[in-house]
Parts: structure tokens; sequence; C-alpha cells
């Protein structure tokens, strides 16, 4: 075999709400070059495969050209791996249905994979992460949604129609909050960026007492959180609730995978003590008995700003090869 004709580098590419990040991969999991830009300055979803597209041919053509690239992974909110779509993400400027996958893999002419993002943490916490070695875990993701993955006998359980791991939208509460999805009672409402945020306004109405969250020019889980740090006790109640209804979750979920570990990544898991010791409280309290001490609960230690890049660099490496380039 002609060792040189073996491409030895993919492209990572990571779609959030902020901002939408790419960057070249080795097999090593090292990060060559890198770049990005503001998503919302995209809204039509044709204007920003361009902006997508241009970007990755440029840092394709600074650092070695299509020669050395074998395909390109997508990180994306509500994506479906079998289908190669954004569907209908509650989150994103995009409405409906969008093909990614086939967008891009027509501009660019490698082939693409386009996977959600708790799906895409998953494969980058086995091979580079605190989940190398496990062969049964869950990753779970909590920022503005809260999304999972299950990781068992060693690969990505997806489910008939690629859904598995919705965990997010599984009932907590009879007759509850309206989530997102339409439904009420998810533990995504409760658990979120706007769950909390009502969480702390219900704690606030109840409580009569002093707290630093009602002179707050902004209510986030990132400045309650602060406050918890600074022994806020109403704020500390905030995540206290949040992590028992977390936890009620996660034992159900358990109680039906049989995980080594769940791990935790996303804006809100930095909420650290606050939200897991409840959490873990809860689970403990509502797990099925076996299991019972047996779950570890870990924080994500893969740095932020690359993990979903490192793991959709995995998920390149796992889509059959195609290239308009091949000589």
């Amino acid at each position: 075999m002609d060792q040189s004709s073996i491409k030895k580098r993919v492209v990572g590419v990571d779609v959030s709400l902020d901002a939408t990040s790419y960057a070249i991969v080795d097999v090593r999991g090292n990060i060559m070059a890198r770049d990005s830009f503001p998503t919302e300055d995209y809204p039509e979803i044709g204007a920003f495969v361009a902006a997508l597209s241009e970007g990755i041919v440029k840092l394709i053509e600074a650092n070695g050209g299509n020669e050395t690239i074998r395909s390109v992974g997508i990180s994306a909110p509500s994506a479906n791996y079998r289908s190669g779509s954004i569907v209908n993400a509650a989150n994103m400027p995009w409405k409906g249905i969008v093909p990614l996958s086939a967008l891009l893999r027509d501009r660019l002419g490698l082939a693409v994979a386009v996977a959600n993002n708790s799906h895409v943490v998953a494969l980058g916490e086995h091979a580079f992460g605190c989940a190398h070695g496990m062969r049964n875990f869950l990753v779970i993701t909590i920022g503005s949604g809260l999304g999972s993955c299950i990781f068992t006998d060693g690969s990505v359980r997806l489910g008939s129609e690629g859904y598995a791991g919705e965990i997010g939208h599984t009932c907590v509460c009879h007759d509850g909050r309206l989530c997102g999805c339409g439904n009420k009672g998810c533990l995504e409402a409760y658990t979120a960026t706007k769950g909390i945020i009502r969480t702390a306004r219900e704690v606030m109405a109840e409580q009569g007492g002093s707290t630093k969250m009602r002179r707050l020019e902004k209510l986030t889980p990132k400045a309650i959180a602060k406050l918890c740090d600074e022994g806020d006790e109403m704020a500390i109640e905030v995540f206290r609730r949040t992590g028992e209804m977390l936890g009620l979750g996660l034992a159900n979920y358990a109680s039906v995978v049989d995980p080594e570990a769940i791990i935790f990544t996303g804006g809100i898991s930095k909420a650290g003590k606050w939200l897991l010791e409840p959490a873990q409280k809860s689970f403990e309290e509502h797990v099925f008995h076996n299991i019972q001490g047996k779950v570890k609960f870990l924080l994500s230690d893969l740095e932020e700003s690359e993990r979903n890049i490192l793991g959709a660099s995995v998920l390149a490496w796992e889509v059959k090869e195609y290239s308009l380039f091949i000589e």
C-alpha cells in the first residue's frame, strides 16, 4: 500500500448558537489550524452553508490542500446522524429540516457526517477524555437545552430513527411546565437555562428574604452559580431544586441502561457542586437499588473550546470516504 496516499487529517466543525468553529485535526487529535465566525450572522441557511464551506476551503488550502483531508465531521444541535440533517432545532435560526451533510458535501467535494452535539461529545470523551477505556456511559449536555447520548457496548446507540437519548424530553412532572417541544413536564423545562431562570423567579416569589439575585441586571444560570459561591442561600436553593429534578430524571435513565458513569458537559455543568451534589443525592434515592453507589458522576475534563471539534473529528473518521479530489 502506498502510505503517501493515506489521508491523515480531517475537518471537525462545531455549530452552536453563538459561534461556528472549524479545525483541521490529525489522527492523534492534534488541532493543526482553526477558525470561526458568529453563527447569528447567517440567519438564512444558504448563506450559512456558503460561509462555512468557504471558510473550510480557505483553511484547507492554507494547510496542505485537499489531498491531505479525508472527510468532515460536524456537531450541531438537533442533528440526526442517520439523515445527516438538523431537524426542527428549537434554539437555532433555521427551522424545519436542514440537510446539512448533503449541502456541504456538494460544495466541498468531501464526505460529510453530521450528528447532534451529545453524540459528538460521547465520541470525543471516549477517544480523548474521561470515558477513555469505558464501554458503557452516558453523556449529558446541559445548556440552552438538555441533550444526551447513550454509549453502550463500545458504540453510540442511535435507535431506529436516530433519536435515542432524548432524556431532556422525558416527563418528570405530570402536567408540569410547558417545554419548548410542546409537551409538559419535560426534564429540560426544569434543568436547562430557561428552566433554571424560572425556578429562580419562583424561589424569589415564594421567599421574602434578601438575595442578590433580585439585584442582578440579567438573571442567568452563570450569575446564579456565582452567587452560590458567595453563599447566597436563595441561589443555592435554585440549584438544589434543579439538581433534585436532574437526579430524578437521570435515575430513571440509568435504571434502564446501567452505565458505568454519567459525564456532564455544557455551560450549566460549570455550576459544579451546587448542581451535581443535589443531583447525585436525588439520583441515589431514586435509582434501581442494584446499581446504587455504582454509577460515577464525572465532569468532562476536555477543554471546552476543543471538545466538540475533537468529537466531530472522530465522527469524520467514521464516515465512508468520498472525494472529488482522488486522482
